[in-house]
């Protein structure tokens, strides 16, 4: 394989860059995009609002995401929503003659699909300039050749067709990150770097200093020397750049079809390396028959996913990979990818990528686990390595023990909204969260909080082991506890270790929490909601919320509301869903799905659904309001209505209410 990959030529590009197009401005005005799309050049200047927090599930919905080649240039932006409104329609960009976007605060937030920069390159778009951009969507970009920058001076420049200097999109880039902005991608480098053509940088480290659990999980992966496979330095810090040796690499169907096409382009029929290490799951799209609309399955989106299922299952039987796939005597699948990684594959220790931004779900037993895109799985599945520059860390202490009836989740909302993170100070970091009320949590309610580190914009979430974790992981897997012990030596953080911020929540005060609708850190206590908010639909699952844990208090909830002879209310749709076969089988033991359908939920088979706009308990209009336990509410994810965030007890005390209810336990 390597052989096949030497006999490619790579040079680096042009040290100039020349733009000729114009310039997209997204506004929070929609008329303002439309008078742009109509054809006006907006002369902009500051006191134009540009639009905050634009996620990929924007850029690219998921629909549009059924779609993983040149297609996707029809439909960038397409689920953008400006003051009420969706301003941008199919070939809207492609047609516009744009080759530079600009936006504000936080581009590319959320999902780590690499499909949303690669159907804008496709469109025409070369630049993206914002005040600030996500760490995974930022790599995406230079992994597929689309530039980025925070420099709002180089919009006149663009306009003018003036020749810039490569350089001028290198000064926020890190030593290997240049090296790929210059070669055209990451694909490009990873042949010099096989060549020798390129130098990774040294790890500027000693092993004197105290570390934390990621510095020392990253320092045993750190690869020195690519050719002898030497792996492991006594130590990193913040800033490092180079490569790491992972210990397993996972997709799913949304990723590696692309990724499958972009692999015979880099390497032909060759095979990938070290197959055992690598998995593939299906199971975000197997409920899409049943909610897709029939005015997608006439435009071929229908198709479309099914042929995203069928090019992943041909790809694993040809190479040899592990598929977690759909069931065979019913619509669903074996489980969701977080949910039976933690349960069946993590371990203590570990360096974990996926080809999703919840990947960090793994960081509740240890992991250094984080999302990448698809060049990125391409690369690590022709070497097993993954490129990383050691990001800072943020501590999250937590002390004091959460009330009965307050979980996991409604904590994490709390993180959410707090001002360091509202700031955006976390965006990149680790969170490593700390502090007893950390280890008063089981392993399912820390995965809640590691799970979504992707809604805080960090880089990961990790949660030191302990003894609870080894007992957790001995029993689940069967295995001897004093090996799983060993696993965990030395993983902890070193007193004195650095952190470039400390949250602080004392956990004894937090009450329960929604995050209304729009984004997860709009988060407010339900006691200070005012009015009453009438649900239509309560969706439960997903891989934040379909947990062994999850599950006990939906139970214990839907018990106290049928004892008290309630159940869910005509005119509201309820569905729970599992997060996996094994979390199924939990639960039908201990009758959970005879207790839910008994209070007026339809109970699915395991799978990601609403959670993605792919199953039952999707909205379908934008009046619908939703309360779920899944983890995000971007404009869009989970259908055109409004979705408040809550926690398992949250979300059965509200079903059967009819409107947002806290639980009350007994």
């Amino acid at each position: 394989m390597l052989e096949h990959l030497l006999e490619q030529d790579v040079t680096k590009r042009d040290p100039i860059v020349r733009l000729q197009g114009r310039v997209l401005f997204i506004t929070e005005d929609p008329e303002l995009i439309r008078r742009q799309l109509a054809g006006e050049d907006l002369d902009w200047d500051p006191s134009i609002p540009l639009r905050n927090d634009i996620s990929t599930d924007e850029i690219t919905p998921g629909w549009v995401c059924y779609h993983y080649d040149e297609k996707l240039g029809e439909y960038p932006y397409v689920g953008l929503l400006c003051d009420g409104e969706h301003p941008i329609g199919r070939y809207d960009v492609q047609r516009g003659g744009f080759v530079c976007s600009v936006s504000g605060k936080r581009r590319g937030k959320g999902s780590s699909r690499e499909v949303a920069p690669y159907a804008e390159r496709v469109a025409g778009i070369r630049v993206v300039i914002a005040e600030n951009i996500e760490r995974i969507y930022g790599e995406n970009c230079a992994n597929i050749g689309v530039l980025t920058s925070t420099d709002f001076s180089l919009i006149d420049k663009i306009r003018r067709g003036e020749e810039i200097p490569l350089s001028a999109f290198l000064e926020d880039a890190g030593p290997i990150q240049k090296d790929v902005i210059e070669y055209g991608g990451l694909l490009e480098y990873a042949v010099a770097r096989l060549k020798g053509l390129v130098t990774v940088p040294d790890v500027q480290s000693s092993g004197e200093r105290p570390q934390s659990i990621s510095e020392k999980i990253l320092a045993r992966h750190w690869v020195v020397d690519a050719a002898s496979g030497e792996v492991g330095v006594p130590a990193v810090k913040a800033g490092d750049a180079g490569f790491l040796r992972t210990d397993i690499r996972f997709s799913h169907e949304y990723v590696t079809p692309m990724a499958s096409t972009f692999w015979e382009d880099f390497a032909g029929d060759a095979g990938l390396n070290d197959t055992d290490s690598i998995l593939f799951f299906r199971d975000h799209l197997a409920f899409l028959d049943e909610v897709i609309t029939e005015e997608r399955v006439a435009a071929g989106l229908l198709d479309a996913a099914h042929a995203l299922h069928d090019r992943q299952r041909a790809f694993a039987a040809a190479k040899g990979v592990k598929l977690h796939g759909e069931l065979p005597d019913r619509t669903g699948s074996e489980g969701i990818c977080h949910i039976m990684m933690q349960d069946r594959y993590a371990f203590p220790g570990q360096l974990i990528i996926g080809s999703d931004s919840h990947t960090p779900h793994s960081g509740a037993l240890g992991c250094f686990a984080f999302g990448v895109g698809t060049s990125a799985i391409v690369n690590a599945w022709a070497t097993k390595d993954v490129r990383l520059t050691v990001p800072e860390a943020i501590r999250v202490q937590v002390t004091g023990d959460l009330r009965r009836g307050v979980t996991a989740k409604d904590l994490i909302i709390e993180v959410l909204r707090h001002p360091t993170v509202k700031s955006g100070a976390a965006i990149a970091r680790i969170i490593e969260f700390a502090g007893p009320g950390i280890e008063a949590l089981d392993i399912d309610e820390r995965a809640t909080l590691t799970n979504m580190a992707a809604e805080v914009g960090g880089f990961t979430g990790i949660i030191a082991p302990d003894e609870k974790t080894i007992g957790w992981i001995a029993e689940r897997r069967g295995l001897d506890p004093a090996d799983v012990r060993a696993m965990c030596e030395g993983l902890f953080s070193d007193p004195g270790a650095e952190y470039a911020e400390t949250i602080e929540i004392d956990a004894s005060t937090l009450e329960p929490m929604v995050a209304a609708p729009g984004d997860p850190g709009n988060g407010i206590p339900i006691s200070e909601l005012g009015e009453d908010v009438d649900l239509d639909i309560v969706y439960i699952g997903s891989c934040t919320g379909a947990k062994r844990d999850d599950f006990d208090m939906y139970a214990e909830a839907a018990r106290k509301a049928a004892d008290a002879g309630q159940s869910v209310p005509e005119g509201v749709k309820a569905y729970a869903q599992f997060g996996s076969i094994d979390v199924e089988a939990y639960a039908i033991e201990r009758g959970y799905d005879k207790l839910l359908r008994s209070i007026g939920f339809e109970v699915l088979a395991p799978g990601c659904g609403a959670c993605i706009n792919a199953g039952p308990g999707v909205s379908t209009s934008e009046e619908d309001v939703t309360i779920s336990s899944i983890n995000r509410n971007f404009p869009g994810r989970s259908g055109p209505g409004k979705v408040y965030l809550a926690s398992p007890y949250t979300c059965i005390a509200s079903a059967v209410a009819g409107k947002i209810r806290a639980f009350e336990p007994a």
